[in-house]
C-alpha cells in the first residue's frame, strides 16, 4: 500500500481531519458522547458484558472508541480481559493519536496506559483490555481474519466519502464474522448501509442518532 499511514490536518488545533477522506474523526460537539452513544449504548453496553466479550470494529481512528469500551469495562467490574479486534487502513501516528485524545480528559487515565505501551499497529496486551489492530484494506484482511465478535463498531469515514468501507459485500463479512446474538452499530443511517446490513442476515433498526445526526443504525444478528 502506498501510503499506509493517516495523513492529517487539525481543525482549531484540537480536532484531527483526515486528509485522504476529507472527513473529520470524530464530532466536534463532543466525540466522546457520541462514542458512547452509538457504539455503547448502540450495541446494549456495558448491559451485555461477560467473560471474554469481543469487540470487532472498521476505523480505529484516534483509538476513541476503544478507550471509551476499556473504561467501560473496567468500570462495570468485569473479570478478565475484554478483547478488541480493529481493522484500520490508515494508522494515526501515536503522536498525533496522543494529540487528538488530549480533548477528552475523561478517559485520560485510560489513554496514558495504552500511549505507553502503543506501537502504532499490532497487538497491545493493557492487561484487562487484549488489542488488535489489523492494518490493510478490510475488504481484503476482514475475510482471512478468525475471529467472532459479540458486538461491531462500524466507524469508517462517511460513506460519502469513504464508500468502500460499507459495501454489500463488506457488510456480509461483518456479519459473518458476528457471534450469534451478537450486534452492530454506526452513526450513520444511509439506506444503502441498512440494505446491506439486512441483506447480511442483521435485522436493522434506525434510531435516534447524536446531536445533528437525526438517525443512527443498529443490527442484530439472530
Amino acid at each position: 500500500m502506498a501510503d499506509q499511514q493517516a495523513r492529517l490536518s487539525w481543525r482549531d488545533g484540537t480536532v484531527p481531519v483526515s486528509d485522504q477522506f476529507d472527513d473529520p474523526y470524530f464530532s466536534i460537539h463532543d466525540g466522546l458522547a457520541e462514542t458512547e452513544h452509538v457504539f455503547l449504548a448502540g450495541n446494549d453496553l456495558p448491559a451485555r458484558f461477560a467473560p471474554g466479550f469481543h469487540i470487532a470494529e472498521l476505523g480505529f481512528g484516534t483509538g476513541l472508541n476503544m478507550l471509551a469500551a476499556w473504561r467501560a469495562w473496567e468500570e462495570a467490574g468485569q473479570e478478565g480481559p475484554l478483547r478488541f479486534t480493529s481493522f484500520e487502513a490508515f494508522p494515526m501516528a501515536p503522536a498525533d493519536m496522543a494529540k487528538a485524545l488530549e480533548a477528552f480528559p475523561a478517559v485520560a487515565p485510560w489513554a496514558e496506559r495504552f500511549l505507553a505501551k502503543w506501537e502504532g499497529t499490532g497487538t497491545c496486551d493493557l492487561g484487562t483490555l487484549q488489542l488488535e489492530v489489523i492494518q490493510g484494506d478490510a475488504r481484503m484482511s476482514l475475510p482471512e481474519w478468525t475471529g467472532q465478535a459479540d458486538a461491531w463498531f462500524l466507524d469508517g469515514f462517511s460513506p460519502a466519502k469513504n464508500p468502500e468501507l460499507w459495501e454489500v459485500a463488506l457488510m456480509a463479512q461483518v456479519a459473518a464474522h458476528t457471534a450469534p446474538g451478537g450486534s452492530a452499530a454506526t452513526y450513520t443511517a444511509a439506506g444503502f448501509v441498512r440494505r446491506g446490513l439486512e441483506a447480511a442476515g442483521f435485522e436493522v433498526t434506525r434510531i435516534p442518532g447524536y446531536g445533528r445526526k437525526r438517525h443512527m443504525t443498529k443490527a442484530t444478528k439472530a
